[in-house]
């Protein structure tokens, strides 16, 4: 079962692919991740459609049987929150219309799974994709390290069913 896992945002936007199979070591396989950036010199409605499109692009490429995102939290910044919401919104609109079923999972959820604390700081949590995934890379940007431990931790919570 291929899954694709999202962290969503405006500006940047984190994907993971992974492939959940009991016969994969911890019953997954990561496949790839990555970015979808947008300009901050683009209209507000045109960065949203590229996101659609790029996303669009990659549901028809790697055919996933379903996505999770992390649930929007607590926010500082309203106007960031409502970019966030609306990023995920269109994400939301893709998946229906491709009738991919969504799960979320709260970033208290997603550090607890993958380190074992839910309140694991950014470092430790990419440290411990690094050993548990075996990734050869630093994780470079927050957004694609935060899609990748959405994924994981989505395929650990659900790896006996």
């Amino acid at each position: 079962m291929i899954i694709l896992s999202i962290d969503s945002g405006i500006e940047r936007t984190g994907y993971a692919f992974f492939d959940r199979d009991k016969k994969h070591e911890n019953g997954l396989r990561y496949i790839n991740s990555g970015l979808v950036q947008t300009s901050k010199a683009l209209k507000k409605e045109t960065r949203l459609e590229e996101i659609y499109k790029n996303f669009e692009a990659l549901i028809k490429k790697m055919k996933p049987e379903l996505m999770v995102m992390e649930q929007l939290f607590f926010f500082k910044n309203v106007k960031t929150a409502i970019s966030v919401a609306q990023a995920q919104g269109i994400l939301l609109l893709l998946a229906s219309q491709q009738k991919l079923p969504v799960h979320f999972l709260t970033p208290l959820q997603i550090k607890q799974i993958i380190t074992g604390y839910g309140q694991s700081d950014k470092k430790s949590v990419q440290k411990m994709l690094r050993m548990t995934l075996h990734l050869t890379e630093e994780l470079q940007q927050d957004d694609v390290a935060d899609a990748i431990a959405c994924g994981a931790a989505f395929c650990y919570l659900n790896r006996l069913i």
